[in-house]
């Protein structure tokens, strides 16, 4: 009886050895894939908190550790499609340009959402209160189908108001260049993310809507690519997507070298800002980068095509790998968040 016993633990004590030895073979295959490329050209929209873990991931070491290069630049938005069309950028990470193109009948998909909830802010001049003061007033804002045009229009529009009478908005290269406009006293309105956002609060410009709070959710930034580079290269974006994930644990573990990449990328030194941008940061990071139809949506429908609200959401977005990193990956970076 007692041989029978230890026979039958011996057996189980084998078989939680074998099943664990898998875990660890799985795991030990997922930090060995072999890239099928060893470079990757990376194009984002802007600097600041939204941006930051893959800036740490970059600074850190992490793609380069699983024999990937990362040379990462910054390109407009209505740049970003073009250059990932031509092959000059193999992965933007930013906002509605990749639905945009796709709209237009390029092949992008996002392949993972950093972020999915907007950190957008509506800024008014100084005196005004709500949303309806800046009826037939112009608002500074980033490209031409960015985030800051389709949250504002949805606002309109939620009013009845008619968009191309009631506001005027006034394109910008980027967050900063907005800002200038805004603070010049050259339009009424400003909607930008951190770290500009910080900047005009701090100026004592009133928030006439804080996106965030109100729930607005959107793919900004995600990671667009091409189909086809997808398709040709698996692996190489699995090792992207799990050295950005890295940088999303250090950011979280390590907030003086969060705070520390974010200063040299956005050269902001007062340590406040840094602070609260870093904050804001730790809201919308995603863990789980799964894309959610319902952030593509809120884009279509405020496309400027009108076939674009009849376009099935599944079209914009492939979350195979992000699914394949979540499960061998991301689960075992954050146990109990990540599944």
């Amino acid at each position: 009886m007692v041989k029978m016993l230890r026979r039958t633990s011996v057996t189980i004590l084998t078989l939680v050895a074998l099943l664990f030895g898998s875990e660890v073979v799985r795991a030990a295959q997922n930090f060995e894939l072999k890239p099928e490329k060893d470079r990757l050209e990376v194009a984002i929209a802007a600097y600041g908190p939204l941006y930051l873990p893959l800036l740490v991931a970059h600074e850190a070491g992490y793609f380069s550790k699983r024999g990937v290069t990362v040379n990462l630049t910054q390109v407009s938005a209505t740049a970003s499609a073009q250059a990932l069309i031509s092959g000059q950028v193999d992965i933007y990470q930013g906002g509605a340009a990749t639905i945009h193109a796709s709209v237009g009948g390029q092949d992008l998909v996002y392949i993972g959402a950093a972020v999915d909830r907007s950190t957008l802010m509506l800024f008014g001049k100084k005196g005004m209160t709500t949303f309806d003061n800046l009826r037939g007033k112009s608002i500074a804002t980033t490209s031409v189908g960015a985030f800051g045009e389709i949250a504002v229009k949805k606002s309109a529009k939620e009013r009845g108001w008619d968009v191309a009478k009631d506001l005027k908005l006034l394109y910008h290269r980027g967050p900063p260049e907005a800002l200038g406009t805004f603070v010049s006293g050259n339009a009424e309105g400003l909607i930008v993310t951190p770290p500009q956002s910080d900047m005009a609060r701090n100026q004592g410009y009133p928030v006439l809507i804080d996106y965030y709070e109100q729930g607005l959710r959107i793919v900004g930034p995600g990671t667009g690519v091409a189909r086809s580079f997808l398709q040709k290269y698996p692996n190489t974006l699995k090792i992207f997507l799990m050295g950005y994930l890295d940088g999303v644990k250090r950011s979280i573990d390590d907030p003086a070298f969060a705070h520390k990449m974010n200063a040299r990328y956005t050269k902001i030194s007062d340590p406040k800002m840094l602070e609260d941008t870093y904050k804001l940061g730790l809201l919308v990071w995603n863990k789980d980068m799964t894309v959610d139809p319902e952030a593509i949506r809120v884009v279509l429908e405020q496309s400027k095509n009108p076939k674009a609200i009849e376009m099935d959401t599944k079209r914009f977005f492939d979350n195979s790998l992000i699914r394949e990193v979540n499960r061998d990956y991301a689960s075992k970076l954050f146990p109990g968040e990540v599944k």
